[in-house]
């Protein structure tokens, strides 16, 4: 008896032995080394794999033997048909002894391999930013890890939560990217640093010992791949074309996956083999288990009784049934309704649902002006958040369109899984916009605590981002002076009034041109308030991570991580900066030194060569007081000393100053005759020693219009009264 089993066993486990290898094409290897499944269309041999970008090379000379890709090179840890590769990631080291430099991340242009969502990028560095860049130098992500200073080494960190490391998510569909680093502040430029891409879950599962990490060479990391050109011929193996009418098997454009009931290998012809459910002998309990392609069902056993036995059955049987259904029915309404009940309590605990009674008990939510929309409605106004509705992707979410029930046409942001400590991020944005009520700030109309991520639903604004326009122009709306200028005094009203004229004090705390939208009418409105503050008067914001966008982070604030109304302030000085020179605030194509926009334009400011860096729509159509007025303007937002920097409100009145000034100069160019001295006319101007005043509030801005017209906008007054 014992021989019989084991022999059993024996053909059982060689009968499993053989679905494995079935995943490759017939009489082709399907394993080498630890890569235990190599399926088709991937392959050793030759005539065993799709193409040359599918050909594994099994290098036998180590022991055990290892995998790599023929053409790109890089090591195989894991293949699954279901579209994803797993493989050895280079790390980019900078400043490390015995470490190798120079190193190539791997290049996939032209492959049917991406660099899969499941990655992060990460750096371990002190005070140093690590940054992903395109092949022409554009950037692509980064992250910034400041110094813990409790630490001696960074190589000592055990986690990766900002201190000494930090980690990034990357852009979809990519394929190719290079690694550099900068130095932030007083970092040290010699210390060692890298950088890698590597598998989130791995890491994640690892991040207890990051040291660790640093005596490695390679990460693992997962790649995403297709087919480029499915054409059903080149997988049939049997030189025949009825696969595609092969009901196991699903393909869309350049995917194949095994039906439902189904498992095995779509990319061969009946690869995908029926799951025999009724393997399990207590799949139906007491009755009988019958299979079929893709389900199975069951059926009552024969039973055959005598008259005088269905006599007493059958009536008994049929009450025990009335009886049964009525309180199987019952059972399930109540069971129902409570996990209705629990799975909303569920959802709305995990969505800040508590915190934002807490908020509604204060006083400080408006509830006016927010709906609670529900989960069906939004489904149905984003199509089920298809993926072409998407309209933008940030830090905290991603923003579909939609078209409510009413015909409306709304913004719905689907924010990331929550966890416990982003509850109040999400929180803190409903009652932040709650709060404000302004024509330059994107409106909430009302959020859904009943999903499992928290939806927040925004007035739609179809223009895109004041970013796009500045960096990308185009010749059907070209972003003029007047428009420039305009948009400046919108978006520095709305922050003027988010400091000092809403209910409390509100610090943006991420301005920038991307966070800026243009409606219809292509007027401003400013957005994203994930990571602003409500501040009390006369208080400051202590944060412990620095939080903001590269380029546009008030050096003040990252110094301290205490977080002023200076700081927005400095962000908007960066933006007038891009709104006069048209350049990013962020650029590996200048200088080491002039890298960071907010130093490129100070120092263009002290050399007096301000008009060798300005776009030529602003040369085209800007006057050179107003454009001098506004730079130098942009320069005390730039101030270090966050002190010294004018409010927001003062900022504001001085835009609308210049305006109106540059409105009378048109007016007296109309109607009245100017004596123009046209060798003073000519004369280079000293932008350097040209002011217009420090910033003024609202009660003196009439006197600012009479005082500046005689100083700066007209050239011959102005020459006179300095002889």
């Amino acid at each position: 008896m014992d021989i019989v089993q084991i022999t059993l066993f024996l053909w059982y486990m060689s009968a499993v032995g053989s679905e494995e290898t079935s995943l490759a094409k017939p009489n082709c290897s399907s394993r080498c080394g630890s890569v235990t499944q190599i399926p088709y269309p991937f392959g050793i041999e030759a005539g065993c794999y799709l193409d040359d970008w599918f050909q594994i090379i099994c290098d036998n000379s180590t022991s055990p033997p290892k995998a790599f890709l023929n053409v790109t090179g890089l090591e195989v840890l894991e293949i699954s048909v279901e579209g994803t590769l797993k493989v050895e990631s280079p790390i980019t080291f900078s400043n490390c002894s015995n470490k190798p430099v120079g190193r190539q991340t791997p290049n996939l242009e032209g492959s049917p391999f991406v660099f899969s969502m499941k990655n992060r990028f990460t750096s371990l560095s002190c005070g140093e930013i690590a940054l992903m860049t395109s092949l022409d130098g554009s950037t692509i992500a980064g992250c910034l890890s400041i110094c813990d200073d409790s630490s001696t080494s960074y190589l000592r960190t055990k986690s990766c939560i900002g201190m000494n490391c930090c980690q990034t998510t990357i852009t979809p569909y990519l394929r190719s990217f290079n690694t550099s680093f900068g130095v932030v502040l007083n970092a040290d430029r010699k210390a060692c640093k890298y950088a890698f891409l590597v598998e989130h879950d791995w890491f994640t599962s690892n991040s207890t010992n990051v040291s660790a990490i640093g005596e490695m060479d390679y990460v693992p990391m997962v790649l995403e791949w297709h087919v480029l050109d499915l054409n059903y011929t080149k997988f049939d193996i049997y030189g025949t074309n009825n696969w595609r009418d092969d009901k196991s098997t699903d393909c869309s454009s350049s995917q194949c996956f095994c039906s439902k009931g189904h498992h095995g290998n779509p990319y061969l012809l009946h690869g995908c083999q029926d799951i025999n459910e009724c393997d399990d002998p207590n799949r139906c309990g007491s009755g009988i288990c019958v299979n079929y392609p893709g389900g199975f069902k069951c059926q009552l056993p024969d039973q055959r009784s005598s008259r005088v036995t269905l006599a007493i059955i059958v009536p008994s049987s049929v009450l025990g049934l009335l009886f049964l259904l009525t309180s199987i029915w019952w059972a399930h309404k109540v069971i129902k309704k409570r996990k209705d009940i629990k799975r909303k309590e569920k959802f709305f605990r995990q969505n800040g649902g508590l915190v934002l009674e807490q908020q509604l008990s204060s006083g400080e939510l408006n509830v006016e002006k927010v709906k609670l929309f529900n989960c069906k409605e939004l489904e149905k106004a984003t199509d089920h958040f298809n993926a072409d509705r998407v309209i933008g992707q940030g830090g905290q979410g991603t923003v579909y369109k939609g078209m409510l029930a009413d015909g409306r046409i709304v913004a719905v942001k689907k924010s990331k899984i929550v966890e416990g400590g982003e509850v109040g991020q999400f929180i803190n944005e409903i009652v932040i916009l709650s709060q404000i009520s302004h024509r330059n700030v994107v409106k909430l109309l009302g959020c859904c605590l009943e999903t499992e991520v928290p939806l927040l639903v925004y007035e739609f604004i179809p223009n895109g981002t004041l970013f796009q326009y500045i960096h990308h122009q185009n010749e059907e709306f070209p972003l003029t002076w007047e428009t420039r200028l305009r948009v400046s005094i919108e978006v520095a009203g709305a922050l003027s009034y988010l400091h000092s004229a809403a209910s409390f004090p509100i610090y943006h705390r991420d301005v920038k041109s991307s966070n800026i939208l243009l409606d219809e009418k292509y007027r401003a409105k400013v957005a994203d308030f994930g990571t602003s503050r409500s501040i009390s008067i006369d208080q400051t914001h202590l944060t412990t991570l620095v939080r903001g966008t590269f380029g546009y982070l008030d050096p003040e604030y990252f110094q301290s991580s205490q977080f002023t109304e200076k700081s927005d302030v400095y962000s908007f000085g960066v933006i007038l900066a891009e709104l006069l020179t048209g350049q990013k605030p962020v650029s590996f194509m200048r200088s080491p030194e002039s890298r960071c926009l907010a130093t490129y334009f100070l120092l263009s400011m002290e050399d007096n060569n301000l008009f060798a860096i300005l776009d030529a729509q602003v040369m085209k159509d800007g006057g050179k007081d107003e454009i001098v007025a506004v730079a130098i303007l942009a320069k005390k937002c730039l101030n270090l000393n966050g002190r010294k920097r004018p409010t927001m409100k003062e900022v504001a009145v001085e835009l609308e100053g210049i305006q109106l000034s540059v409105k009378a100069s048109d007016v007296q160019q109309k109607f009245a005759e100017v004596e123009y001295d046209q060798g003073q006319i000519t004369e280079p101007w000293d932008v350097s020693s040209l002011s217009i005043g420090s910033c003024m509030d609202s009660g003196t801005s009439s006197s600012f219009f009479e005082s500046k017209r005689d100083s700066i906008y007209n050239p011959i007054i102005h020459t006179k009264r300095r002889a």
